[in-house]
């Protein structure tokens, strides 16, 4: 029987106007190895080549969990930011990244640093010394197109690494925060739900897991809620731009359109119609460029 923490997430939540994104990079998403899934969400590798001179900048909602990242700069986690995370890409060049179960982050670095909000910690604080030289490797692998030989790479310093560190104790806790999240977001939860129902999944109560998620996770069960509600929400836009936001909002558990925009422009930094402007005009532009590579035609001609 598999493990609610074992089911990988396949959506582009968080990813801010996915079909502008397809157009300034390509995403690979590789599931982990069976014995790192406790621990390990994905591995993702992100690839690029712009033309001189031009330059994307691509903005994520952030999910309630850590990410490491090997890129040509160095080796770094990156706990849950503390906003919208933005990387501007320019000429070529890969990333090689891990995002973490939420929680994980934690027991991986065995330290309380690990929930605090923005926090950066290099790499081989807690996958040895040899964590920087086989980020390097892993990038000119994925530079190259070996994204399966990029995260052998990585989950070779993380399988290390959990075995010094897994316990009991984690491994129930970490169990606890994954079959809350795994509910909200395979839709057992009704939309309106609060954290008295987050809490009901496992049999906890409301404060008990506000402690659990403070000690591993770094945010609380009410922040998880809407920071789903609003993904769900950005996801929902994209897919359809001219659907009404009155009826969205309630759609993803809002009581009226204006909590929706509040929690959306915090979130995102933008209202949800303006969010929707600039899906649709993202969306026209992919299929035109679609369409010209068809056709041979040159783009508006």
């Amino acid at each position: 029987m598999r493990h609610v923490f074992e089911r990988p997430t396949t959506s582009l939540r968080g990813i801010v106007d996915p079909a502008g994104a397809r157009r300034g990079f390509a995403l690979v998403r590789l599931d982990p190895a069976p014995d790192l899934a406790d621990l390990v969400e994905r591995h993702w590798v992100v690839r690029w080549d712009l033309p001189p001179g031009e330059g994307f900048t691509q903005v994520v909602v952030p999910h309630p969990a850590a990410n490491v990242v090997a890129e040509a700069s160095g080796y770094v986690a990156h706990g849950i930011p503390s906003g919208l995370f933005e990387r501007t890409l320019t000429g070529a060049g890969a990333v090689v990244g891990t995002k973490l179960r939420p929680g994980a982050f934690r027991v991986l670095l065995g330290s309380a640093d690990a929930v605090r909000p923005g926090v950066r910690v290099d790499a081989a604080s807690f996958l040895g010394t040899a964590a920087g030289a086989t980020g390097l490797r892993a990038v000119a692998l994925a530079e190259r197109g070996d994204e399966h030989g990029a995260a052998d790479l990585v989950e070779g310093l993380l399988r290390e690494r959990a075995e010094c560190v897994r316990t009991p104790r984690a491994t129930r806790d970490l169990g606890r925060v994954h079959a809350t999240i795994a509910a909200l977001v395979a839709g057992e939860l009704a939309p309106g739900a609060g954290v008295a129902d987050l809490a009901a999944v496992t049999g906890s109560t409301p404060r008990s897991l506000q402690r659990l998620f403070a000690a591993y996770v770094g945010v609380s069960p009410k922040w998880v809620l809407q920071r789903h509600r609003v993904h769900l929400a950005a996801e929902m836009l994209a897919a359809d731009p001219d659907q009404d936001l009155a009826g969205l909002a309630t759609a993803v558990g809002y009581y009226d359109q204006a909590h929706l925009g509040t929690d959306f422009l915090r979130a995102t930094g933008t209202t949800p119609g303006a969010y929707a402007r600039r899906c649709a005009a993202s969306g026209d532009a992919r299929r035109e460029a679609l369409h010209s590579t068809l056709t041979g035609r040159a783009p508006g001609a």
